[in-house]
């Protein structure tokens, strides 16, 4: 055993003379780790030592092995990459030599080429000057011919030939459009223009002979109009030659757009861009323009400020006079030309062109006269909506509403509009009905029980939505409803003020109507909020805010994902403004259930007599006060209030009766069984009942007092287990938290609301416990 002990100790020495090299590959190291595993401290098994020898032979000679085979096959590797590099650099000395060879001949060339360029050069450049003086003379020369088969057509009386031949002059001018050469697009213009007065002035001489025989215009009412002819045997060659000649006029369309400037209005109506009429609705217009001048310009009488619904209503009688006759002759004409215009639509753009001109001139000679200008705007409105709505005009054309979004003109248009607005809204609340419902003695129609002032204020913001919906531009439309949003906000301010002098008698008539008018502004507002044109002008000020910075993230995004409205801030105030108001209610009429309760809360609990030792029960004497006031002002505000804002009240009396009876009247007394059975019988059978008009459940609303009267009225047993229960759970609180057993208890019971601690201070609110000998 010494010598054991010895050889171990020499076995630790030398453990701890081996130490690791950690920054080199430690041959030492690992010779002892493998001597130590594979020996030991065992010497017997040094038996073992030759195969050990024989095994690292064999591993050594493996390793030799696979050293000589690398180091054989690395350098052929070398080599080859050695070579192909050595092969690569002469391909490429080649390469570079060929380049100098090539590269001297080609510079010899260029040499001796360098005359020959310059001559060829000259050559070149005097070919190319022939060649477009040979083109110039040919474009002339086409020009000439074109103009002699005009005149050889006009000569022959073929006009329809001759039409299409300068109808194909015009197009090679628009070709030529962007050439340089002046006196060219000089002579072409001439030529084309020269053509066209010619053919126009013939085309529409025999046009207007033709509208002549049809009557034209029909500037009489459609019953006393022939519709076209005196004479109806000559009708088949009349519209023949109306075919003819509007097919005629419709090849000059492209040459007269050249010739003819339309007029232009100035870029502050800002006008959408349209072509011009087409050339035989301009013949067609002119006698009616003529009328439209004489009557409505220079001294006339019928050239009135304060009239403009005449000259308003005679376009559009006009364009009513006519409409039969272009849907029916003009328009299958347009059709078989293949042309795309729209004969009605042509004929109607013309005309409000001429009601463009005559705003223009005329709104600056009234701009600061209220009562002209507002007129005048109101007419405008009524032409428009006839004209959109009646005669099918586009939306896309230009319109007036384009001459009064002028900034001058529109400025002056929201400023009177919000004038007029507030002078309405002054009449309104001034007046003896404002407070009372058109529809009061309609109870299906009267459902909101709105007051006259609020469902007027409402009509006349619909109103001004209707003004200017049709406006060319969003952020005119955004302008107005900013303008609507301050009468909103100076209307609810104005209620607010109103229902001030009221706060006294806040259960009377004149409040309950202010409070019926909040509550109906706020779901029209929200409705409104859903319609189409007002998510359009919400998207349209998600871009504005969006460009401006002006709202943070946030409700930007609130916004454009539709959770906010662009009412939200004005309805969110008269929300407030209604929970205010309703709470004012329920505060008032809780207080006169409390005064009425203050016998009732004496009550003497503790010695009323059992449910058996009565024959029937009946109701508290002391609760007929609290009940009676609780009928009578749920009996008027049902009749004052509309349903939905009455419905929020109950509900919120309720809750305040329910917390004052529990905390009021049970917890702060005893009860013994006929206590508790009386006050169960008060609460079921006359305080919920109450409510049943309002609800199939009403004992739900009172989960406190429900809850309580199931505790106070438990069988003595029942009691006793549920104490049991309770207390046991209290005390195993510490040791398991989460002790299911009082809450299913509770639950079995029909307690859901009441608190286990609430729970346990009811039950030592009954008197009538057994002596249990302690």
């Amino acid at each position: 055993s010494i010598a054991e002990k010895e050889n171990m100790a020499t076995t630790a020495v030398r453990k701890k003379e081996v130490t690791r090299d950690l920054d080199h590959c430690d041959i030492p190291y690992y010779v002892s780790e493998f001597v130590e595993r594979e020996v030991g401290n065992d010497y017997d098994s040094l038996r073992k030592l030759d195969n050990l020898i024989d095994k690292l032979s064999e591993n050594k000679k493996q390793l030799e092995e696979q050293v000589l085979t690398v180091s054989s096959e690395v350098p052929k590797k070398i080599q080859n990459a050695l070579k192909n590099a050595e092969d690569s650099k002469m391909s490429l000395s080649r390469l570079l030599e060929e380049e100098t060879i090539l590269s001297g001949s080609i510079n010899s060339h260029l040499l001796k080429a360098q005359p020959w360029m310059e001559d060829l050069d000259v050559l070149i450049s005097q070919v190319e000057e022939i060649e477009r003086y040979l083109s110039y003379l040919k474009w002339i020369s086409r020009i000439e011919e074109l103009s002699d088969s005009i005149q050889q057509y006009l000569m022959t009386n073929n006009v329809p030939e001759a039409a299409s031949t300068l109808a194909f002059m015009a197009e090679l001018d628009i070709k030529l459009q962007e050439s340089s050469c002046s006196h060219l697009l000089a002579f072409v213009r001439s030529t084309v223009k020269f053509w066209h007065k010619i053919l126009k002035d013939k085309l529409s001489s025999d046009f207007e002979e033709v509208l002549t025989q049809l009557r034209w215009p029909f500037v009489g009412p459609p019953q006393s109009q022939a519709f076209g002819l005196a004479a109806p045997a000559s009708a088949p060659d009349v519209y023949n030659n109306l075919e003819m000649l509007f097919c005629q006029l419709l090849k000059l369309q492209t040459s007269d757009a050249l010739l003819t400037k339309p007029k232009q209005f100035p870029e502050k109506y800002s006008l959408p861009p349209s072509p011009p009429i087409i050339l035989p609705i301009q013949i067609m217009l002119n006698p009616l323009q003529k009328r439209f001048k004489y009557h409505f310009t220079g001294n006339k009488q019928t050239n009135v400020l304060n009239k403009p619904e005449w000259y308003l209503t005679q376009v559009l009688m006009w364009i009513g006079n006519h409409t039969k006759f272009l849907d029916e002759k003009i328009q299958p004409i347009l059709d078989k030309a293949g042309s795309s215009v729209n004969a009605g639509l042509e004929f109607s753009r013309a005309l409000v062109m001429l009601i463009l001109e005559k705003l223009a001139a005329d709104i600056p000679c009234l701009l600061y006269d209220d009562t002209l200008f507002c007129h005048l705007v109101d007419e405008v409105l009524l032409f428009e909506r006839e004209l959109y709505s009646v005669h099918g005009y586009l939306s896309s054309f230009p319109s007036c509403m384009h001459i009064l979004s002028e900034e001058s003109c529109f400025q002056r248009w929201l400023t009177v509009e919000k004038k007029f607005a507030l002078q309405k809204m002054d009449s309104m609340l001034s007046s003896e009905a404002a407070w009372i419902s058109q529809y009061k003695d309609i109870t299906d129609v009267d459902e909101m029980k709105v007051p006259d002032c609020a469902e007027t204020f409402m009509t006349l913001l619909l109103v001004i939505t209707d003004r200017y919906k049709n406006l060319p531009t969003a952020s005119r439309k955004l302008q107005f409803l900013g303008l609507q949003k301050e009468l909103v906000d100076d209307f609810r301010i104005r209620l607010t003020q109103v229902m001030k002098e009221e706060t006294r008698a806040s259960l009377g008539f004149r409040y309950c109507a202010i409070l019926n008018a909040v509550n109906y502004i706020a779901t029209v507002l929200a409705d409104w909020a859903d319609n189409v044109f007002f998510l359009q002008l919400q998207q349209a000020e998600l871009e504005v805010r969006a460009e401006s910075n002006a709202v943070s993230k946030l409700q930007l995004g609130q916004l454009a994902s539709m959770e906010s409205s662009v009412f939200d801030e004005m309805i969110n105030l008269l929300e407030r403004l209604k929970h205010d108001m309703l709470t004012r209610q329920v505060d008032h009429v809780f207080r006169e259930v409390k005064d009425a309760a203050k016998l009732y809360k004496k009550e003497r609990w503790l010695s009323l007599p059992s449910q058996a030792e009565q024959a029937v029960m009946s109701l508290s004497s002391t609760a007929c006060p609290m009940l009676l006031t609780l009928r009578d002002r749920l009996l008027q505000l049902e009749q004052q209030l509309c349903h939905s804002l009455f419905k929020i009240f109950w509900q919120m009396l309720a809750e305040k009766v329910d917390i004052y009876i529990y905390q009021e009247i049970i917890m702060a007394n005893h009860f013994n069984e006929g206590g508790a059975a009386q006050l169960q019988f008060d609460m079921s059978r006359n305080l919920f009942p109450l409510f049943s008009h309002y609800c199939k459940r009403p004992e739900n609303y009172f989960k406190h007092i429900k809850e309580a009267c199931i505790i106070l009225n438990l069988s003595i047993g029942s009691a006793l287990l549920l104490k049991d229960v309770l207390q046991s759970a209290s005390e195993n609180e510490t040791l398991k938290p989460n002790q299911p057993s009082a809450t299913a208890a509770l639950n079995e019971l029909g307690v859901y609301k009441l608190a286990q601690k609430d729970v346990e201070i009811l039950l030592n609110l009954r008197a009538s416990w057994p002596s249990t000998g302690k």
